[in-house]
């Protein structure tokens, strides 16, 4: 039934980003965002409900879903942005390959949110603020306030992980992962970020959080 439930949420969040985004209610960059954010929020929580097994063959199913509707024009609003992206397959090859390095759902969320929240935050302020503090980096446009953004973001989850994941306290080195990831996304080309970042991030806290 978790399993179920789980297929039916994402179906329902696609097809009213989509029907919103057909209605031009909302743009394409909030429309992506708009689902960035709540689809990779949602999954971030899946250890909590589904087993290791369910979470990689979602993933593997997410990845072909995404694929398919790429290429067959199904699930626009999530592919409308101008720029060249491959970043919603690389974040279904993120949500089974981070079972691969740890079986700890904390780190797992921790990893996911990176993404979902850090990104879709550093995206949505740097649409609205960083018009004036714009920088090219890796032939990309970013913006100090974006970037600002993120790390903030991700600090925060950081915080919120070492206050509530049991056996854990804040350690330095969580500067440091934040400074990685917050470097990782400025420089990935092409939404390869989607799926370094949570990566370096897993990788990352298994080694130094336990």
């Amino acid at each position: 039934m978790a399993l179920f439930l789980t297929i039916l949420t994402i179906f329902v969040i696609l097809l009213g980003s989509e029907l919103y985004w057909r209605k031009h209610v909302v743009n394409d960059e909030f429309s992506r965002k708009f689902v960035h954010i709540t689809v990779g929020s949602f999954v971030a929580f899946w250890p909590l409900f589904l087993s290791w097994g369910e979470i990689q063959l979602l993933s593997v199913a997410f990845f072909l879903v995404v694929g398919a509707s790429k290429y067959l024009h199904v699930f626009t609003a999530i592919h409308s942005v101008q720029r060249p992206t491959y970043g919603e397959l690389f974040f279904a090859l993120a949500v089974g390959g981070i079972t691969l390095i740890t079986h700890d759902p904390w780190i797992y969320m921790v990893a996911l949110l990176q993404m979902s929240l850090a990104d879709g935050m550093a995206a949505i302020v740097g649409v609205r603020y960083g018009k004036t503090t714009q920088y090219h980096i890796a032939g990309q446009v970013k913006s100090v306030a974006g970037t600002a953004a993120f790390f903030v973001v991700s600090m925060l989850i950081l915080i919120g992980y070492s206050l509530l994941a049991p056996g854990q306290r804040f350690k330095l080195v969580y500067v440091a992962i934040a400074l990685a990831a917050t470097f990782i996304e400025n420089i990935g080309v092409q939404g390869t970020d989607n799926v370094a970042v949570p990566f370096v991030v897993a990788l990352a806290l298994d080694v130094f959080a336990n």
